[in-house]
Parts: C-alpha cells; structure tokens; sequence
C-alpha cells in the first residue's frame, strides 16, 4: 500500500508539473512575432479583414502580428506550407470553409487531411454570398441568368476566386437545380475577376460585398441577389435568390477561421481563441464586418471542430448530387 500511496503521489505531482508547464506556456504567448498565412490574395475582403483583426491582437499581445498572403492552387501553396509549421501558436492558418469542408469531396487527392494535420483554433466570420453582374451587362436578373443558361448550354461564363470555393460550389448547385449548364472561369485574384465581370469577360459571379466593394462604388458592376434564406441588415434591400426569382430556399455558407497546426497546445489555442472571441465585440471590428457584409461568429475550439464536422458531411452530399470537379 505504501508504494502504490507513493506512485500515487508522483503522478500526482507530475500532473500538476504538466498543468503549470502548460499554463506557463499559454501565459508566455506570444514570445515573438505571429504570422497568420492566408490562401486569398492581398485585396480581398477577407485578407483586409484579417489585417485589421491582426492589428487587434498585436495590440493585446504586445507582439507584431503579420498576414502573409500565398494564394494559388486552390489554397493548396498556403496550407501545405503550414503543415510543417511551428506547433506553438507562432503560425497560424486562416482558411474558409472551402478548404476544410468542401476539397476533401471535391479532390481525389488532397495534399494535406483537414482533421489530422490541422487543430481548429478560431471561426472569425460569417460571410454571404452575392450574385454579381455587370451594371451594363445583358443579364440584369438571376431569371434573366437561368433563361440564357437554358437556351445556350454553355454560353453563360461564372466565375469564382479559386475552384473549390463556396462560390464554386454554390454555382455548381445552382445549375444543377435550374438543370442548366454553365461554364465556370476560376481566376487566382478576385480583384481581377471582378474587373472582368465589369468588363463583360464573365457575366457573373457569386462573390462578397467586400471584395467587390471598390468596383459597387464605381458603379461598374452591382449586386442582385443574396444566396440566404433571408435578407441580411447590411443590405436589406437585396433580394433573397429565391425573392429574385431563384430556386427556393437557395444559400451559399461560407466563413473564415483560424487553424494552427496539429500538436499546437491546446492552452495556447484557447488563449488565442478567447482574445479572437473578445474582438468580435469590438466597435471598430463590428463596423469593418457591416461594411463588408460579415457576421461575428465566436465560438468555442469545439464548436469550431463540430461546424466543420457537419460542413463536411453537407458538402460531400452537394457534390455528389452535382457532380463537381476539381480538374
């Protein structure tokens, strides 16, 4: 009885070694600059967002903290080179849903696993989703999309950022429940496609308010619909997809989180997460997320792991029902 009291007591010992380590860890974050890579391109609205959540932090932090942008390959330059990362918090992935949730289904083979090699960290924001056209193109309606689509199989171009995105996906379904087929024109840089939706390159586009926000006030291109079941306050006067005339109960979800590599301690995910979650209430970072058409999202590292459980399953189900690719 005396051995096992003692083998006992150091176990206890050593776990409370291991929690104050642990704590300790998590107290000392960060103990140098934090890099946030990201697979979207500079001008995006979700990489301007990002700069300003990074501003945040390092103000809490009291380190720099930097977005690094690496876009291409369906997200695939940035998130594999994050797979061989530091395991202490110093480097994080901020991905959408799409490279979590939708490339597992849409790929044969994936470079990397979303779950192995990946701890959900953060959700940052919820995004919507917008039909854009060009404000003198010759489809000035989401009917006036689908009867083009119907009479000239093929002559009606969308575009999305990167195949495999929401709006990519989102498209594929919304030719499968019109019985349309489109042509679909991936471009590298959002800002580019926006250029050419407003040039009469691509006739449109499911896209964000931010990111097409230069080009809106321009008056070049415009926004005829949202893919949700319901308006949104930001932009209560834009008709659902269903109220424009649009399959019933259309939507596109989509959203931006932070990962960090699998490994990274957990108490250094929660510190991160609970200073992320702080800035969802901040009045600077709810003003940003009204103008680009954002919603908070705080949620707890599993919460974030079940979201991207239940998005993964749904999304496997709208490409095997669509059939779509990844060439």
């Amino acid at each position: 009885m005396l051995f096992y009291g003692r083998l006992l007591a150091r176990l206890a010992s050593g776990f409370a070694l291991l929690a104050a380590a642990a704590l300790a860890g998590a107290q000392g974050f960060p103990s140098r600059t934090v890099k946030i890579t990201m697979p979207h391109s500079s001008g995006a609205a979700p990489s301007i967002f990002m700069r300003l959540i990074a501003e945040k932090l390092s103000a809490v932090w009291g380190r720099q903290v930097v977005v690094e942008n690496r876009p291409g390959a369906s997200g695939f330059i940035a998130i594999e080179a994050m797979k061989s990362a530091a395991r202490d918090g110093h480097e994080l992935l901020a991905v959408a849903n799409s490279h979590m949730t939708i490339n597992p289904s849409l790929y044969r083979k994936l470079p990397y696993d979303p779950e192995k090699d990946f701890v959900p960290v953060a959700m940052v924001l919820y995004a919507s989703f917008f039909v854009t056209v060009a404000s003198n193109g010759p489809y000035q309606s989401v009917p006036a999309i689908i009867a083009a689509a119907k009479a000239n199989p093929g002559g009606v171009i969308y575009s999305s950022s990167y195949v495999g995105s929401p709006s990519h996906l989102g498209a594929a379904e919304l030719e499968y429940l019109t019985g349309t087929k489109m042509v679909h024109v991936p471009y590298k840089d959002q800002s580019q496609m926006y250029i050419g939706i407003a040039n009469g390159d691509i006739h449109w586009a499911f896209s964000t308010i931010g990111s097409a926000l230069p080009l809106i006030k321009a008056g070049r291109i415009k926004v005829i619909a949202i893919a949700a079941r319901q308006r949104i306050a930001s932009a209560p006067d834009v008709p659902t997809v269903e109220e424009a005339g649009g399959p019933a109960g259309f939507e596109i979800d989509s959203w931006i989180g932070l990962v960090a590599p699998r490994g990274t301690p957990m108490e250094v995910v929660r510190k991160i997460n609970a200073d992320v979650n702080r800035l969802m209430s901040d009045p600077e970072v709810l003003e940003r997320m009204k103008l680009f058409g954002f919603e908070p999202a705080p949620m707890s590292p599993e919460e974030m792991a079940a979201v991207i459980r239940a998005d993964t399953a749904k999304n496997a189900a709208t490409v095997r029902r669509t059939g779509a690719t990844a060439e």
